[in-house]
């Protein structure tokens, strides 16, 4: 598949659209489709890696299955089967030819009906992938990120269904990115409505002290499967997890801090709010759960195989 526009609409390939493998130009949705509209719809984004044996997708199965639970969550019916979906994610890989790259499966509510009732809408399920080397830049993860802490609350449990990667969700962070970036900064903190550490625009956020990782509680944030696979390694190193209430101020005062999430990967936090963390560098927990999460992906860790599926 070819990359030579930057346009997403204008590109060579294959996207899944309701069943089928449609041209990418093709794969297109009315203006008035139900969606676009009032943002009731959930997404996942899963990357697959290059490895010994050929291109293989990181946990595929824990993706989908969020997948599903976000659209029961959003009062969504998926009209096909979990094992469709998945294999039409690796269906779609295949076919346009990557070694790498990244899967974004869409479920969302047709042109049918308008209105809040979202009564009598069929649910149309899309799925497009395309090469995303990297969400910061490159040297992002030995050196660190510059974060913000944002002006924007992330949701709170009883104004949003925050176990939900639903579409609508990501106003909060779009604008919350906007802001830090605005502000010279590579990324933003996001606190809950109590004023606790909840998690970054679309990464979960970590810290170290001593010794002990802590991370939020899952309450106000997404339960990701990246902070998931990090908190596995932890745990199988002998490394101590905890999960509670954070406040701001004791990532200005960690040993290290650091971000995790599908696009972002694992990039370490260099400074927050215009305060180093740390000496300023990459903390040896950091790199250490860095490189197993490298070498995982690429298939170079005897353990954790069965999170790898092949493409083909």
């Amino acid at each position: 598949m070819s990359d030579r526009s930057n346009n997403f609409a204008d590109r060579d390939g294959k996207i899944w659209l309701d069943g089928e493998l449609v041209d990418w130009r093709d794969a297109t949705v009315h203006v008035l489709t139900h969606t676009l509209h009032y943002g009731v719809g959930c997404f996942e984004g899963i990357r697959a890696y290059m490895t010994d044996v050929g291109p293989q997708i990181f946990r595929l199965h824990e993706h989908t299955r969020r997948f599903f639970d976000s659209a029961k969550i959003l009062r969504m019916t998926i009209p096909y089967e979990y094992d469709e979906i998945f294999e039409a994610q690796r269906t779609v890989f295949r076919v346009n030819g990557f070694e790498e790259g990244y899967i974004r499966p869409l479920a969302f509510l047709g042109s049918n009906e308008m209105g809040l009732r979202a009564t009598g809408l069929n649910v149309r399920v899309a799925i497009a992938c395309w090469s995303w080397p990297s969400y910061m830049e490159p040297n992002a993860f030995t050196n660190g990120i510059r974060v913000q802490t944002s002006s924007f609350t992330r949701h709170h449990v009883n104004i949003s269904m925050c176990k939900a990667k639903a579409v609508g969700h990501y106003i909060n962070s779009v604008l919350a990115l906007s802001e830090a970036l605005d502000g010279g900064y590579d990324e933003a903190l996001l606190l809950d409505n109590e004023g606790y550490v909840a998690e970054g625009s679309g990464e979960n956020v970590f810290l170290a002290k001593d010794g002990v990782i802590h991370t939020p509680e899952l309450t106000s944030c997404l339960p990701g499967i990246t902070r998931n696979t990090l908190m596995t390694f932890a745990q199988d190193l002998g490394i101590e997890v905890r999960e509670r209430r954070i406040t701001r101020d004791e990532l200005y005062i960690a040993d290290e801090c650091f971000m995790c999430g599908t696009a972002a990967e694992v990039v370490p936090i260099r400074e927050l709010d215009n305060r180093v963390i740390g000496n300023g560098e990459r903390g040896a927990i950091t790199t250490q759960l860095q490189s197993m999460y490298f070498d995982l992906v690429q298939g170079k860790l005897a353990n954790y195989t069965d999170w790898l599926v092949p493409v083909n």
